[in-house]
């Protein structure tokens, strides 16, 4: 859309809300494609509303939106919301009033990622493993970042409806005596051990650290993606090993999240970590994890596994949250 038919046009705000980052956009109409996308970090801001009123400020040529969805990392219940990894608490009544909007919607971040899975192209998906995608069965969408985020997608109608959740809080699936080991490292070290205290970005680097002693070698100091790319060259036998363990017991979560919402519709991958490493994801153990040695048998052989590699798939989903 040209930038005076911009200027004319009536848009709405869109944004993603993560432990690190927050990512704004502009929707117009009914055009569901997020437009002036910028990320900010988090950290560099007091609250909500002072990260929007910067975004606002990078743009002062258009109007300002009179609607906004944001989609947060924490549970969404009520006025009152805190998300999961970051310092920010608001509340949904006084960020509308502060930023003078008309409606403001605040829904978890992976609800708006669920929503956003029909609106895109084919070429946002790669494919992990054999599995068919059913269009008119649940799905469920899953993915470690900044924290471990779950939701489902039920489809009435012509409707989709998204299932919040806070899964990544459920049981560490902890299967073979190596991934017991892992996790009595990781409980003598953390009051509570839960999915996420694995499967997410600072989840990686815990489980770097307990394969490192578990060898009786000193850990390096290493970053999430440093990790990743040590395992992708052979720099670390230890990060090898640990992106290994990585990828099987987020199979099996996945594969115990797909059993629990009936997602036979396909299990979708995102989240901050997977899409850049989505072959290393293809090579691992991953997919055998995912189906596993069940008491259903064959339930899970042919449901699809795919990551999301989007750049921005959650402001696609709060905007469909503001069109229903």
């Amino acid at each position: 859309m040209p930038l005076m038919q911009r200027r004319c046009a009536a848009a709405s705000l869109v944004a993603d809300v993560g432990g690190t980052n927050a990512r704004f956009g502009l929707v117009y109409g009914g055009c569901d494609e997020p437009r002036e996308v910028r990320i900010l970090r988090c950290a560099d801001y007091p609250d909500l509303v002072g990260a929007i009123e910067d975004y606002l400020r990078r743009i002062p040529e258009l109007p300002r939106p009179r609607a906004a969805c944001v989609a947060v990392a924490g549970p969404v219940h009520g006025d009152r919301v805190r998300l999961t990894n970051t310092r920010w608490n608001l509340s949904v009544a006084e960020s509308r009033d502060r930023l003078g909007l008309s409606r403001l919607e605040v829904i978890n971040d992976f609800t708006a990622l669920a929503l956003a899975v029909p609106h895109l192209p084919n070429q946002a998906f790669v494919r992990i493993g054999r599995g068919v995608r059913r269009h008119d069965q649940p799905l469920a969408v899953i993915g470690p970042g900044t924290g471990l985020g779950v939701a489902g997608l039920i489809r009435s109608q012509e409707h989709w409806i998204p299932l919040s959740g806070e899964g990544g809080h459920s049981p560490l699936p902890a299967e073979n005596e190596r991934e017991r080991e892992i996790a009595r490292v990781l409980a003598a070290e953390h009051r509570t051990v839960c999915a996420e205290t694995v499967l997410s970005g600072p989840g990686l680097v815990r489980l770097y650290r307990a394969v490192c002693k578990l060898h009786d070698v000193d850990a390096l100091r290493l970053r999430p993606e440093q990790i990743c790319e040590h395992a992708r060259r052979h720099r670390d036998s230890r990060a090898h090993e640990t992106m290994e363990i990585f990828f099987g017991m987020l199979g099996a979560f996945a594969g115990g999240i797909a059993l629990t919402l009936g997602a036979r519709g396909g299990v979708l991958l995102g989240g901050g970590i997977l899409p850049g490493i989505a072959d290393l994801l293809a090579t691992s153990d991953f997919r055998r994890r995912f189906v596993g040695t069940r008491s259903l048998p064959d339930y899970l052989d042919d449901v699809a596994t795919e990551v999301i590699i989007s750049s921005t798939p959650a402001l696609r989903g709060a905007a469909s949250r503001l069109a229903q």
